[in-house]
């Protein structure tokens, strides 16, 4: 029986990994693809998100191929987790030509790929490629790594300086274990811009690793699928922080808070207020669905710093109470007061 290839999407908070797999779901040239999407916070957004791409041919379809964990952290849950989901999928792996897993933006993916090596999985799968996306906006304005002139002088005058934070860690471990870099929202810089954010990413990247710029993730998924790189057996070529430690440690001062609300909010007003907490708090990424008065669709709303996107992808169903659910993730963020900076 053939070894399903398996696409590990990786990046940070907001980069557009899920718009990326929704793309490919939608344009799959007939693959028949499963998504294992990985969500921090209770509420799960990008699993919901997927299912209602649709392209699957019912509800039950949707169910099997789309599996959502929802610990947070998947590298620090692939025993209670992920082992089970994937050995579930093993046994349909000849109704599957190959399967997407979309980390956390929290998730290092080298402890994941590692998982590949039990026997138990190795005879069924392969890690046929690892995809880093990447936000050009982000990283051109700071808000990951710092100004990136500064950042580099301040590494040339003193390379012994200790000036790496964890997330700076996480995108670095991210980008290491890359096959293939995506750099998406491009629009939103000049060209000079994006050239200076490429020859930045490309000294961080081993070589032959190419960038790619991205567009509201369409881009071919033969471009994406297909490396036959087996990447379970080269991971030694792939540096990772965490190498000679026992077990990684994460940031603690990061986590999420979830809210579920019977309120409709006008999306000018509800993002005006979003904004201001982000300028108040040390918020990394916003997503969910708003009930918005009077329209029969449900929106999707994600941001990222001060930038909001929204668009609306379905009607509400009569099944479904039309609920506000909302998931911000950061340092430290307390529930009560968010809620009340939303609601009042």
């Amino acid at each position: 029986m053939h070894k399903i290839p398996v696409t590990v999407v990786t990046g940070f908070l907001g980069a557009g990994k899920t718009t990326l797999v929704r793309h490919l779901l939608q344009n799959n040239h007939g693959r028949r693809i499963a998504v294992l999407v990985n969500e921090f916070g209770e509420v799960g957004i990008d699993g919901e998100l997927l299912r209602s791409c649709q392209i699957c041919d019912d509800e039950e379809e949707a169910a099997n191929n789309i599996v959502e964990l929802t610990n947070g952290c998947l590298c620090c849950t692939v025993q209670e987790e992920f082992f089970p989901t994937m050995q579930q999928l093993l046994q349909r792996r000849e109704q599957i030509d190959c399967m997407l897993v979309e980390t956390s933006g929290l998730a290092l993916p080298k402890p994941l790929v590692q998982a590949f090596r039990w026997p138990e999985i190795r005879n069924g799968a392969t890690v046929d490629g690892v995809v880093c996306v990447v936000d050009c906006q982000a990283i051109a304005s700071g808000t990951l790594v710092g100004d990136i002139d500064a950042l580099e002088k301040q590494r040339q005058a003193d390379p012994n300086l200790e000036h790496e934070t964890p997330l700076e860690e996480l995108f670095e471990d991210q980008l290491a274990c890359a096959d293939l870099v995506l750099l998406t929202k491009v629009d939103a810089v000049d060209e000079a811009t994006r050239i200076r954010v490429e020859t930045w990413l490309q000294k961080q990247l081993a070589s032959g690793v190419k960038i790619i710029p991205c567009r509201d993730g369409q881009i071919d998924p033969d471009i994406l699928l297909g490396f036959n790189a087996a990447v379970e057996d080269n991971l030694d070529s792939r540096p990772s922080h965490h190498d000679h430690e026992a077990e990684h440690e994460h940031d603690e001062g990061i986590n999420s808070v979830q809210f579920i609300l019977n309120q409709a909010f006008e999306p000018k007003a509800l993002i005006k207020r979003l904004q201001q907490l982000v300028q108040q708090q040390e918020i990394y990424r916003i997503k969910g669905f708003v009930d918005v008065p009077n329209k029969p669709m449900r929106m999707v709303l994600q941001g990222v710093g001060k930038r909001f996107d929204s668009f609306y992808d379905r009607p509400w169903q009569a099944t479904e109470p039309r609920q506000t659910r909302l998931v911000l993730i950061g340092r430290q963020l307390n529930q009560e007061q968010i809620e009340a900076a939303i609601c009042n």
